[in-house]
């Protein structure tokens, strides 16, 4: 595995854009997806949670891992098409406790959420105990303990922490240091807000064992920080300077084993929640025999928070069973 003492700090936003595909088209008056699924909840109950994928600008923060620019639009969206979406979205959806507005970047960024629709979307979404948002560290400020104070039920914000390896975060691009990251969770705690924190599984540079161990260690340091729930993504490929890096030998996918490894390190701290994403592991896991009972173990263990034996699998309430529109 290539050594990261000698690498450049960053790669430029100028490479990262040169090594993309095409996106995809996208309508600014409708969210690119939305759906309802259960996630275990702060209080520890499983509960249903309405997703919107807000269609908006890109995120200014060209990380090198990121395929979120995929469903932007190249422009501003307009004053009013947010709130449009959300009003839309709401429309299709059965009804949930709880809510994420996922804009694919930013939902403080001023060019993808226009402050001005934050009365109206606060209206749209005051009837959930919840609300998550996602943003980078360095624009939680003046906007979001604004926004926070229009709605009724809690706000939770999610931001990528991605890895605390001192020499691969600062080549993802991501323009922000532990300390930024730590002062955000401060400042949320302080204003009464919730954080989460997005972790990588295996980002580039790192082998199968140190992609784990400093997932493990990334995980540690967002709960010592404040975090209250951390969710956990494996790397993927699919961006363009992914693929780049992967026929260099500098990436690769983390294995199905490292993601079952990280869950269980991460519910056995009891720090707070921990969740895997899943929305694709079958890709992960192409010549496992048994990836499906796998797969639907984790699963389980994050909607329970515990660990689950590989042989006595617990079946959530089809109730429960997901959703999507």
């Amino acid at each position: 595995m290539p050594s990261t003492s000698d690498a450049p700090a960053a790669f430029s936003d100028g490479w990262i854009l040169d090594q993309r595909p095409a996106g995809n088209q996208v309508d600014p008056h409708r969210p690119y997806a939305c759906m309802v699924e259960p996630e275990c909840s702060v209080n520890g109950a499983i509960e249903d949670v309405a997703t919107i994928f807000l269609t908006n600008a890109e995120c200014p923060f060209r990380c090198l891992m990121c395929d979120l620019w995929k469903n932007t639009t190249t422009e501003r969206v307009q004053p009013g098409m947010i709130a449009e979406q959300i009003r839309w979205a709401l429309e299709q959806l059965p009804p949930a406790k709880h809510i994420k507005l996922y804009n694919s970047g930013n939902f403080f960024d001023p060019h993808a959420i226009p402050p001005e629709d934050y009365q109206e979307i606060a209206e749209f979404v005051s009837g959930f105990d919840t609300v998550i948002v996602e943003s980078h560290p360095r624009m939680i400020g003046r906007r979001c303990l604004t926004f926070n104070e229009m709605l009724p039920g809690d706000l939770h914000v999610a931001m990528g922490l991605e890895t605390v390896h001192p020499d691969v975060l600062p080549r993802l691009n991501k323009r922000m240091t532990l300390d930024d990251f730590r002062d955000a969770v401060g400042t949320l705690r302080t204003n009464r807000m919730q954080a989460r924190a997005f972790i990588l599984l295996r980002p580039p540079f790192l082998s199968e064992d140190e992609g784990l161990l400093w997932a493990r260690r990334s995980i540690d340091f967002a709960f010592d920080a404040g975090v209250e729930c951390c969710a956990v993504i494996p790397t993927r490929s699919g961006n363009g300077a992914m693929e780049v890096l992967a026929a260099r030998g500098e990436f690769h996918p983390p294995s199905l084993e490292s993601l079952e490894a990280v869950l269980e390190y991460g519910l056995t701290l009891g720090r707070g929640r921990v969740l895997v994403d899943l929305w694709d592991a079958e890709r992960f896991v192409t010549d496992t025999p048994d990836a499906t009972e796998r797969i639907e173990r984790l699963r389980q263990m994050n909607l329970t928070q515990s660990i689950v034996p590989p042989t006595e699998q617990r079946v959530v309430s089809d109730d429960h069973a997901t959703r999507n529109m």
